[in-house]
Parts: structure tokens; C-alpha cells; sequence
């Protein structure tokens, strides 16, 4: 704690497609009691399920994610765009 400002905790899982981030990124959020917050960046756009192995409802775990299918695919989609999204 500094100056009575808590800052926030944050597990980051990065790699390859494929390698099993989505069930561990559930697990964690339920043990930590948490949310997820997706940064792939096709994620955010509707309609690109498969191309970018979206997980979908059985696999999000009930857990609630953020950032995905937050933009159409013909709109602009920026870092200040998802930042923005994401501290939301």
C-alpha cells in the first residue's frame, strides 16, 4: 500500500494458441476469485470465433471476461481503444 492507494494484483498468461491459457486463466480467476481480461488482439473483434479460438461460454467457466467482441471488424481498433476498454 502506498500513500492508502492499493494497488491492484495481476497474473499475466502469455503464449502460443493452443497451450491451455483459457482453462488456466479460468482456474486462477476462480481461485483468486477474479475476472478475465482478454488482450488478444483479434478477440476484441465480433464474429472471429474460430479463426482465433475465442473460448466460448463452457469454456469461459462462468467466468466473467472482458475485451472480447467489443468491436466490429471493419471499425478502428487502437491500444488507447483497448486500454481505455480495458481499465473499465
Amino acid at each position: 500500500m502506498m500513500d492508502g492507494v492499493v494497488k491492484p494484483n495481476l497474473i499475466v498468461l502469455c503464449g502460443p494458441t493452443g497451450i491451455g491459457k483459457t482453462r488456466v486463466s479460468v482456474v486462477l480467476a476462480e481461485v483468486f476469485n477474479g475476472c478475465i481480461v482478454s488482450a488478444d488482439s483479434m478477440q476484441v473483434y465480433r464474429y472471429m470465433d474460430i479463426g482465433t479460438a475465442k473460448p466460448g461460454p463452457k469454456e469461459r467457466g462462468g467466468i466473467a471476461h472482458f475485451m472480447m467482441d467489443v468491436a466490429d471488424p471493419d471499425e478502428l481498433f487502437d491500444a488507447g481503444r483497448y486500454a481505455a476498454g480495458a481499465r473499465d
